[in-house]
């Protein structure tokens, strides 16, 4: 199949000089025949997945534990408010 750089470069809305596409030709060349040859791979009986390798879940269980007791957080604050920490206004317009 021939396919042209320009006119794809054309619909990507790109505009490519014409050394870019003496380079860019070939290379798409490249690309279709590829997938030329890979669409005739038979898949018949091949079940469809997300990635080729299995995914493995690296995150570890997900388990309740103590927390900090709360006046023991905000001893290390520099301001608090109540219960929360006081922090400064680092947004122009925000609410204090």
């Amino acid at each position: 199949m021939k396919i042209d750089a320009a006119y794809v470069a054309g619909l990507a809305r790109l505009e490519l000089s014409d050394g870019e596409k003496a380079v860019f030709q070939p290379q798409l060349e490249r690309i279709v025949e590829y997938v030329e040859k890979i669409s005739g791979v038979d898949t018949e009986g091949v079940e469809p997945m997300m990635h080729g390798r299995p995914l493995v879940n690296a995150y570890r269980e997900d388990v309740v534990r103590p927390s900090m007791d709360r006046e023991k957080a905000l001893s290390n604050a520099p301001s608090t408010v109540g219960a929360e920490f006081l922090l400064p206004k680092i947004v122009e317009g925000a609410e204090s």
